[in-house]
């Protein structure tokens, strides 16, 4: 699990293509400081495992589900990405619960500047949007987002200049690709929601059973 709180701004080193998967390898000297084989690190909001790591960098593979669902088959060596690794079962919860299991891609449409801050809208695909809500949570390449504005098919962030700067989110352009992963938890509320109500099984009675009749004094003579 992740907490949407990007930790290094990592960069693509290498790429095998294969016919449905791929092999990426990323250079992070910071997420890969306690790395080790089968470790969990998210790339742009994608939990990857980690197969291979050395002086800096680690190795993933990514598999078609993952290319098709997310913006990783767009990259190339030489690409900025978004790296966090894993949270640690005594850290600080800075973000909100991200579990890299991206839903779907967005498009940036828009990028409003401000005096040292940034509102940037996104399309949003028509099964996210009953998700997405004003004043919610919102994971977009990785970064834990506040949703400012919402409407049919587009929500609008607002980005500080520390998510400007440490984060991908303050150099990509209008019409680039980017991943999204919405509120896990309105997932989970509108999946019980629309389950149908358990149907308590019929109390059967216990058998009865004739009552032991004490002897009495009479009985005894």
């Amino acid at each position: 699990m992740f907490t949407g709180i990007v930790e290094e701004l990592g960069d693509v080193v290498a790429l095998e293509q294969g016919a449905d998967s791929a092999r990426l390898t990323l250079h992070g000297p910071l997420v890969t400081s306690d790395a080790v084989h089968g470790a969990s690190i998210a790339v742009n909001g994608v939990c990857l495992t980690v197969v291979e790591h050395a002086d800096g960098a680690f190795t993933v593979d990514v598999m078609a589900e993952t290319l098709n669902r997310s913006s990783l088959s767009a990259l190339r060596p030489g690409d900025r990405v978004n790296l966090e690794r894993a949270m640690a079962a005594g850290g600080r919860f800075g973000g909100h619960v991200v579990q890299g299991h991206v839903d779907g891609t967005a498009t940036i449409l828009e990028r409003v500047p401000g005096d040292r801050w940034e509102v940037v809208r996104f399309s949003l695909p028509a099964d996210l949007a009953r998700y997405v809500v004003e004043k919610g949570s919102i994971t977009v390449d990785g970064v834990s987002l506040t949703v400012a504005s919402v409407d049919d098919d587009s929500f609008t962030v607002s980005l500080i200049p520390t998510t400007l700067g440490l984060t991908t989110l303050g150099h990509k352009a209008v019409g680039h690709l980017v991943n999204l992963e919405v509120d896990v938890l309105a997932k989970y509320v509108e999946r019980l929601m629309a389950a149908p109500a358990a149907v308590p099984a019929t109390a059967v009675p216990p058998t009865a059973v004739p009552a032991t009749v004490s002897p009495t004094t009479k009985d005894r003579a």
